[in-house]
C-alpha cells in the first residue's frame, strides 16, 4: 500500500494530492491513508499537509548508492567487500555473522537504518532512516588485546580527519571517542573484538556519524545535546564521500600504527582533542575524580591530574566536561 501511494504522488510531482483521492482511487478509508503516510515518515519521507488541499511529497529518503561508493574508492583493503542493508538491529550484529562466516578484513556494513543501534556503555544509538551513516568494519589486527583502546583512539582520529577534510567543519575529540562541533555529539564509535591466547583475532568497529539529520529528527531530549554535520555546515552532505574519505583515512593511520606502533596516533589524537587541559570529571568504584585532563599515556589512558597533585590515570569509562 505505501508503494502505491508514493505511485500517485509520483503522478503528480510538487503537487497536492487529498486524501480524499487517494482514499477513493486505492479504495481505502482516510483514516487508513493517515496511517500509512505516517510510516512513510518514519522511513524518511517527507510530506507537507495542507488544510483542504491534503498532502505534498517534499522529499525522498537517501538510499547508499554502491556504485558511487566504489568507483570512487582508493584503498587497498578497506571496502573492498560492501554489505548494504535497508533495516537492521545494528549493523555490528551483521559484521559479527558475517567474520563467522569467513568475512575477510576490510569488509564493511552498511545500513539504511538501525532499529537497536548501539553506542559505548550499552547506550542506545539514534539512527534514522537515509540520513546517517550506521557502519560496521572488520579489522584482524595482529596485536595484543590490551592494545584494543588505541585502536578505539584511532578510530577516532580517522574519522576527526576524514570529517574535517570533507565538512570543513570545526571538530574534536572528547576522550576516547565521541566527535564533537560546538560541545554537541555528532559521531560515535564502538569497538567489539574476538581474542585468543591474548591477541585479537578481530575488531568490529561500529561507526555512527548524524550525517544529514535535520533538528527535527531528534527526540527532544537529544536535541540539546547532539547535532548533525548538515546543521553545522549549512549543507547536505554526501554519505559515500564521506566513507569514502574515512575508509583511506583510517587505511594510512593503520599502517603507519603496525609499522610505527601507537606513539605517531597519539600525537595525531592530542591535537584533535577537546578534552586535555580541561577540567574533567569521571566516576569510578571507588567515588568520584575531577581534575584537569592532562594527556595520553602509551597504553591511551587518560592521565588526569586531580587538585592535590596526584595523577591518575582513566582507562575506560565516560568523562564529563566541565
Amino acid at each position: 500500500m505505501n508503494e502505491r501511494i508514493l505511485e500517485l504522488f509520483q503522478e503528480s510531482p510538487e503537487a497536492y494530492v487529498s486524501g480524499e483521492e487517494i482514499s477513493r482511487r486505492l479504495n481505502v478509508s482516510r483514516t487508513a491513508i493517515w496511517k500509512h503516510i505516517e510510516e512513510l515518515r518514519a522511513a524518511g519521507y517527507e510530506f507537507e499537509a495542507a488544510p483542504r488541499k491534503g498532502y505534498r511529497l517534499v522529499s525522498k529518503p537517501d538510499r547508499w548508492q554502491v556504485s558511487k561508493l566504489l568507483s570512487g574508492l582508493k584503498t587497498k583493503v578497506l571496502g573492498q567487500k560492501v554489505h548494504v542493508y535497508g533495516a537492521v538491529d545494528s549493523t555490528q550484529t551483521i559484521a559479527h555473522a558475517l567474520v563467522a562466516s569467513g568475512a575477510p578484513e576490510g569488509t564493511i556494513v552498511l545500513a539504511e537504518e538501525q532499529t537497536a543501534g548501539r553506542g559505548r556503555m550499552g547506550r542506545a544509538w539514534h539512527s534514522p532512516p537515509g540520513k546517517g551513516i550506521w557502519m560496521s568494519m572488520v579489522l584482524t589486527p595482529r596485536v595484543p588485546v590490551y592494545f584494543m583502546p588505541q585502536l578505539t583512539l584511532l578510530s577516532a582520529v580517522a574519522l576527526c580527519r576524514s570529517i574535517q577534510k570533507v565538512c570543513q567543519v570545526e571538530i574534536g575529540i572528547k576522550w576516547p571517542n565521541d566527535l564533537l562541533i560546538k560541545g554537541k555529539k555528532v559521531s560515535g564509535i564502538l569497538l567489539e573484538s574476538s581474542g585468543e591466547d591474548e591477541r585479537l583475532k578481530y575488531v568490529i568497529a561500529g561507526i555512527g556519524i548524524s550525517v544529514n539529520l535535520k533538528t527535527e529528527d531528534y527526540p527532544e531530549e537529544l536535541r540539546n545535546i547532539a547535532t548533525s554535520l548538515a546543521i553545522e555546515s549549512g549543507q547536505e552532505i554526501s554519505r559515500e564521500h564521506l566513507v569514502q574519505a574515512f575508509l583511506h583515512e583510517f587505511e594510512d593511520l593503520y599502517a603507519l600504527y603496525m609499522d610505527k606502533g601507537f606513539a605517531p596516533i597519539r600525537l595525531l589524537w592530542e591535537a584533535l582533542s577537546v578534552t586535555l587541559k580541561r577540567p574533567i570529571r569521571t566516576y569510578a568504584p571507588s567515588g568520584p575524580i575531577e581534575g584537569i585532563a592532562d594527556s595520553l599515556d602509551d597504553s591511551g589512558a587518560l592521565t588526569v591530574i586531580t587538585a592535590n597533585g596526584e595523577k591518575v590515570k582513566i582507562y575506560s569509562g565516560d568523562i564529563e566536561l566541565k
